[in-house]
């Protein structure tokens, strides 16, 4: 009975896709009108700003017509490679994220397997609530934070360090370039390290207990287990979030920058994205910053298909 329920009803999904397209649409009309809202705001905060894009063009001047504006070429584009700012932009935006993904991609499988083999689950619940509610803190509020244990003059930990005799003055960890890598690095792991292994928990649950059980059953060890099980489980998982990361391996984001950088460690933190704010909106050069996000766009869409390609070719996932 129940196959013959199931026959029937992928046939008829089969008719359905048989029938011509306006018969479907009236069939399924309240489902395409709960959909309307949805496709009204993507075409109207993600399709209809793409025409801003022919700023990027001209030599754009705010308050006068987009499509009036001097049309300049490929001017906005030369300024970039001609300066030597996009080898800059490049070089801070690429180090820093790369190591972001590096390190959060064995930090987070890392630690989604601890929290699966915890032997109490009210503990490991406990520990991954815990772990991710720092990505729902501020930038603001961590600064605030960093502030008052690093500050130079009145940072809790400098003056714990001077009084103990191990350092002479304060350590300015905020206004000196050469710590700007390393304290981006890590406060983005400490924000981030809850919500990403969540993801890989996700998957951990939906490999089947038995492979476990039979793994056991036959002498393997935990960490047997975990190599020859669990790892493996959740490589479709890790190829798809890799393919993702390293599409938006050039998004750094702007709340950290906006907030960390200042003129003593500028030069290290001036990421794509703060690059593009600051010349757009803070210097008013908008056709010029347009074009900086166009060849962002640009890299990482050849990023994004080269990852799909080499996971595809390495272990058979990809996204398309």
């Amino acid at each position: 009975m129940t196959r013959n329920r199931s026959d029937e009803s992928a046939g008829s999904l089969l008719m359905d896709h048989k029938r011509p397209l306006l018969q479907r649409i009236k069939m399924q009309w309240v489902i395409l009108l709960m959909l309307l809202p949805s496709v009204i705001l993507v075409f109207v905060f993600n399709t209809i700003p793409l025409a801003g894009l022919w700023m990027a063009f001209t030599k754009y001047k705010i308050g006068k017509g987009l499509f009036t504006a001097q049309f300049v070429g490929l001017s906005n584009f030369a300024r970039l490679f001609s300066g030597g700012d996009i080898t800059h932009l490049l070089s801070n935006t690429l180090i820093v994220n790369i190591a972001n993904l590096a390190i959060s991609t064995i930090l987070s499988i890392g630690f989604a397997v601890l929290l699966r083999e915890l032997p109490g689950k009210l503990f490991a619940k406990i520990m991954q609530t815990v772990s991710f509610f720092p990505f729902f803190i501020s930038w603001v509020i961590v600064y605030s934070v960093v502030q008052a244990m690093m500050g130079v003059n009145s940072g809790a930990i400098n003056n714990i360090l001077q009084q103990a005799g191990f350092i002479d003055k304060g350590i300015n960890v905020l206004g000196n370039e050469d710590y700007a890598y390393g304290l981006t690095i890590f406060l983005t792991q400490w924000k981030s390290l809850g919500y990403n292994a969540i993801l890989y928990v996700a998957a951990m649950a939906s490999i089947p207990i038995e492979l476990y059980e039979a793994a056991a059953i036959d002498g393997a060890g935990r960490y047997r287990r975990i190599w020859y099980i669990t790892l493996p489980g959740i490589l479709p998982t890790f190829s798809i979030l890799l393919i993702m990361a390293v599409g938006n391996i050039l998004n750094s984001g702007i709340d950290f920058f906006f907030v960390f950088t200042n003129s003593s460690n500028w030069r290290k933190m001036e990421m794509f994205d703060y690059y593009v704010y600051s010349r757009g909106l803070q210097k008013g050069d908008f056709s010029y910053a347009t074009a900086v996000g166009i060849m962002k766009s640009i890299i990482s869409i050849i990023l994004l298909a080269g990852a799909n390609w080499t996971t595809k070719k390495v272990n058979g996932h990809n996204i398309f």
